[in-house]
């Protein structure tokens, strides 16, 4: 029977490098929602068109059309075993809409594992990247500092800060995702498939705990 999990986790956590790590040990396919629009908005499929259409009305993409989306990806044969979803849903609407898709494939939402992170440690790791004016090389005041401060190691030129890679903007950010998950969060908490892992550690630790907090999904993961 196909395998489904939903990764849950905000800006910062490290969903993204985790997914890719889960979805090479667990088999399944990384169905992230970013790559399927860029995908269907490239090739200029109909869904993408419709995507576009609203995108550049400056409106949001009705559930409607992801989710078609979503079903199209998923029907696709490196799903045949199911599929580690990335991004989506977003609502508790899109996850009832998630679990009738799956439904008629014959599947569910196995487990939900959710990367959390306190709001001042996910502050520290975006906020303090800094870009060379003249080649755009990255710092970062934490993991990655330049030898002298202000100034880059390759060309000298000056170091400035993005308007989003500023503390205020990136403290934004985050309320308004945990404001807007909370309640998808609550959703698959009362449904029962909710795990959570302490995404304040190394990434190897996160991944272990991961599949430690998923024992039947994970029974066949590659070392």
């Amino acid at each position: 029977m196909a395998v489904y999990v939903v990764l849950l986790g905000p800006p910062g956590a490290g969903k993204g490098t985790q997914a890719e790590i889960l979805s090479e040990k667990l088999g399944l396919a990384h169905v992230s929602s970013g790559d399927l629009f860029r995908e269907n908005i490239k090739n200029q499929t109909e869904l993408g068109k419709l995507a576009k259409g609203f995108m550049d009305r400056g409106d949001l993409v009705p559930d409607d059309v992801t989710i078609a989306m979503v079903r199209e990806r998923l029907s696709r044969p490196d799903c045949a075993k199911g599929a580690l979803l990335d991004g989506y849903p977003r609502t508790p609407a899109q996850a009832a809409a998630l679990s009738q898709m799956l439904n008629n494939l014959g599947g569910k939402v196995d487990v939900v594992p959710y990367i959390r992170v306190d709001e001042e440690e996910l502050v520290r790791r975006l906020s303090g990247r800094w870009t060379c004016r003249a080649e755009g090389h990255i710092y970062h005041e934490v993991f990655n500092p330049p030898k002298q401060t202000g100034v880059c190691d390759v060309d000298g030129s000056e170091l400035y800060q993005r308007e989003d890679d500023k503390r205020e903007t990136v403290q934004r950010r985050i309320h308004v995702y945990l404001d807007q998950t909370a309640p998808l969060i609550d959703y698959y908490r009362k449904e029962g498939s909710l795990v959570e892992v302490d995404g304040a550690q190394n990434i190897e630790a996160v991944t272990q705990d991961l599949l430690a907090a998923m024992p039947a999904v994970a029974g066949g993961a590659k070392a």
